[in-house]
């Protein structure tokens, strides 16, 4: 599996690397141009736009350098990898939007004060917008690569890159209105441009923080690794299911399953390796441990102690499931988790009235409760 690991990650690397070659090339040719038009029209909207497209530009570097320091292989002190490297770039890629941002915003309050009044040609107006339509495919193309390989850095890129063609058409628009009614707004679209572009920077750089902190499994593919596990005749149920982020596309995890108490140890080291390797197989997550609870299937009493304790629990509000449930009629024990909903507002005091109403249904056994999360609840 790791062999196959490696290859995968090689080929996304290399998808990474080649289309932020492709944005380091268009956003330098597209800054110097703008810079040239800028200065040459007297235009600080088209100067600031193209600051932006430098801004852009070290983005790309910033991705690439990320991407090879993720892609370097797990060693003693990383055994997991380095994965997380690529959201620190797509960090750093934040704030220098960000930065961009309000170096514009300073700069156009600047020529608030003291404005000059610029000098269009049709030769400006041109390079302007063939930059609104080469912003446009470059954005679309290197945010579509983003989601195809999973790279936050490139769907940061891609979304600037976007918002850079909306820019640059602004650009536009006051030129227009400046050649018609002789009213200079460049000045004020630069300060406009900027707050845009802060607020973007500061959204990206809010999400990247999100996923660096831990953010929950996506829902869907908790679901399907559920779906493959319980696709296998002795597993009656899967649980407990917990997702280790370690980079984009790079999961490790656990999962609990349900199984009859007449499975041998040979039948369980079997079926848990058939599992973990389909796992991995289709959702490229790899299980470090499986646990098992064991399920009474042949004592008649266990059955019907297990749908009477269900109905118990399941009568409480906020709570999503119970599992684990096993009735030993020697040791006068009971045990089984219960997972309450993040939307309770006090999850303990729920865990705790759980607890006193089985409690009161069987005052003579003990009982082994257990409170769980569902880590992928929706």
């Amino acid at each position: 599996m790791r062999n196959e690991e490696v290859e995968r990650s090689k080929s996304r690397d290399a998808i990474i690397v080649r289309t932020s070659v492709i944005g380091i090339v268009a956003n330098v040719f597209l800054a110097v141009f703008k810079a040239l038009v800028g200065f040459a029209s007297n235009s600080i909207a088209i100067v600031m736009d193209a600051v932006n497209n430098l801004s852009d530009a070290a983005s790309s570097v910033i991705t690439i350098i990320g991407t090879k320091l993720a892609g370097r292989e797990p060693d003693k002190k990383h055994p997991f990898g380095y994965g997380r490297i690529e959201y620190l770039s797509a960090m750093v890629i934040s704030l220098l939007v960000l930065y961009a941002g309000i170096t514009a915003f300073v700069e156009s309050v600047k020529k608030i004060i003291s404005p000059d009044k610029p000098d269009y040609s049709p030769t400006t107006l041109i390079i302007v917008a063939v930059a609104v339509v080469v912003k446009i495919a470059l954005g679309r193309y290197v945010k579509s690569v983003g989601k195809k390989v999973n790279s936050d850095s490139l769907i940061n890129s891609g979304e600037d890159a976007m918002l850079d063609s909306v820019i640059s058409a602004s650009t536009l628009v006051a030129a227009a209105i400046y050649l018609i009614f002789h009213v200079s707004l460049e000045a004020w679209l630069g300060a406009i441009i900027a707050v845009v572009i802060i607020k973007s920077g500061a959204q990206m750089l809010i999400d990247t923080l999100s996923q660096i902190l831990g953010e929950r499994a996506d829902a869907q593919l908790a679901r399907d690794i559920k779906a493959t596990v319980t696709s296998y005749p002795e597993i009656g149920g899967a649980y407990d299911l917990v997702l280790h982020n370690y980079g984009p596309d790079s999961y490790n995890g656990s999962i609990h399953i349900e199984v009859p108490d007449t499975l041998s140890a040979d039948d369980l080291d079997k079926l848990i390796r058939k599992v973990t390797l389909e796992v991995y197989q289709k959702h490229d997550v790899l299980l470090t441990a499986i646990g098992v609870y064991s399920v009474n299937t042949r004592d008649p009493e266990a059955v019907e102690a297990r749908g009477k304790v269900a109905g118990i629990v399941m009568s409480h509000a906020h709570i999503l499931q119970m599992h684990g449930f096993y009735y030993d009629k020697a040791e006068k024990m009971i045990r089984f988790d219960i997972v309450v909903s993040f939307d309770a507002p006090d999850r303990h005091k729920v865990y705790k009235e759980v607890c006193e109403d089985v409690q009161k249904a069987y005052p003579d056994f003990t009982l082994q409760v257990a409170m769980d999360t569902d880590f992928s609840e929706e």
